[in-house]
């Protein structure tokens, strides 16, 4: 295992990628210089000191409700130290009327966008001053349902082909960026920023995401570590020389930076695609939606307030969920929720010729009227063979005989439709309550 591998075709896809986003990014630049009604792109403006601690100035609500009047000046103002740069989406005007205490009323749709950018991340993730367009590697929409009875995490491929609608210019509000087709959704971060990126998901979608932030790599370890560890099961073993991931079959805790490799790992997992990555992160993000709720961490103030902390210091957020309480009250809002109901899907895409990319089939469309539909989904438990990135958990115990089922009645022709979408056997995905295991690969399958 050498400490420099050769760069695979996917390494060198990821790297011409970003230089042909550079690019288009400085030929826009000079056109702009040129034309001053050209659309301009940079970085975003931040707002004023004075702002953004006013904005979290509501921690002191929050930190009293959930930690004691004794903490809460300490916690305020160390929660206001660290709050990052926010930004305002055009759907937030759907927000009023939110509470500020208990759950969250009605439904909540969030847009969590990993950024691959470097800065501030320390060398250990490339040169942290190297000017590169910053990509939207990851982008998934958190979903929960209007009464709270079920929620759904939909990852959308980094390689899927999109249409992008008009964006405001992140760097120049009175301006207007260009719509876009048939172009990388990893891509619409560096064009447009956050909003461009949640706007892209409601055309595509067709429901209104008030709701967003962006995490970089520490931020990942940060929140990983601020929970614990997450317990994962690793089916067989995971060897990834790129992000220096090597775990034996069995139960692995990860957190900080082991947690964070094993979210990025490609070449070690499924098919070494990002649709295996996409299964792996889900054997994740499941494993901690089951830690969640077991180890009582929503109704814990010390951990509740690390969670807090590190989302703060590590991620930039829409303006909407700067207020703490808000994000209490959607965090009470997935308390409750039975992790069988608990839905991570992959959104469905074929490959398109003469390429690696991706774009949406026909089932993305029974998830799009899943999610405008408030539904619930289920999986057939028999598509195994799309889960690209994981496996059913060897360890585990057969299912014990069920007795047979009583003969139904006839159905009533008044009865409701039945408030459940079934999903065809080519999307993949699984429930909080599947324990499924990551399926690795050794380097002698790369």
């Amino acid at each position: 295992m050498g400490s420099n591998p050769t760069p695979s075709a996917d390494d060198y896809h990821d790297w011409n990628e970003r230089n042909r986003v550079n690019q288009d990014l400085r030929h826009s630049s000079r056109r702009a210089a040129k034309n001053p009604s050209v659309a301009r792109h940079g970085r975003l403006k931040t707002h004023s000191a004075w702002s953004t601690v006013a904005k979290v100035a509501a921690s002191v609500v929050a930190v009293t409700l959930i930690s004691g009047s004794a903490v809460a000046a300490y916690a305020a103002w160390d929660l206001a130290s660290t709050v990052q740069p926010t930004v305002k989406l055009e759907s937030e005007k759907v927000l009023e009327g939110v509470p500020d205490v208990g759950a969250i009323e009605g439904g909540v749709n969030l847009l969590l966008i990993g950024s691959d950018s470097r800065q501030g991340q320390g060398e250990a993730f490339g040169d942290p001053d190297e000017e590169t367009a910053v990509l939207n590697d990851v982008t998934m929409l958190m979903h929960i349902a209007q009464d709270h009875s079920h929620a759904s995490v939909v990852s959308f491929p980094r390689d899927m082909l999109v249409d992008v609608p008009a964006c405001t210019d992140p760097e120049d509000p009175s301006s207007t960026l260009d719509e876009l087709y048939d172009v990388k959704i990893n891509t619409v971060l560096s064009y447009g920023g956050m909003d461009c990126v949640a706007k892209t998901v409601e055309q595509l979608t067709g429901v209104t995401v008030p709701f967003a932030g962006i995490v970089q790599f520490m931020g990942v370890a940060g929140l990983s570590e601020a929970v614990g560890g997450v317990d994962v099961c690793v089916a067989e073993p995971i060897e990834d020389e790129y992000t220096g991931t090597f775990l034996d079959p069995g139960t692995h805790t990860l957190s900080g930076v082991a947690a964070l490799q094993f979210l990025r790992t490609r070449h070690g997992v499924g098919d070494g695609s990002d649709l295996g990555r996409i299964s792996n992160q889900q054997v994740f993000l499941s494993a901690l939606a089951r830690k969640l709720q077991s180890d009582g961490t929503l109704g814990d103030p010390v951990k509740l307030y690390s969670i807090a902390k590190a989302a703060l210091a590590n991620m930039q957020l829409s303006s909407s969920l700067t207020d703490p309480t808000r994000m209490i009250s959607i965090a009470k809002a997935m308390k409750d929720i039975d992790l069988a109901k608990l839905a991570f899907i992959q959104y469905p895409t074929s490959y398109v010729a003469g390429g690696g990319a991706v774009a949406p089939n026909a089932s993305a469309e029974l998830i799009n009227q899943a999610l405008q539909a408030d539904l619930p989904v289920t999986f057939d438990p028999d598509a195994q063979n799309n889960d690209f990135g994981s496996a059913a958990d060897p360890t585990a115990q057969p299912p014990a005989e069920e007795a047979p089922a009583e003969e139904a009645p006839p159905a009533d022709p008044a009865a409701p439709v039945p408030t459940t979408e079934a999903l065809p056997e080519d999307v993949a995905g699984q429930t909080g309550a599947d324990v499924r295991c990551s399926a690795g690969r050794t380097l002698d399958d790369q």
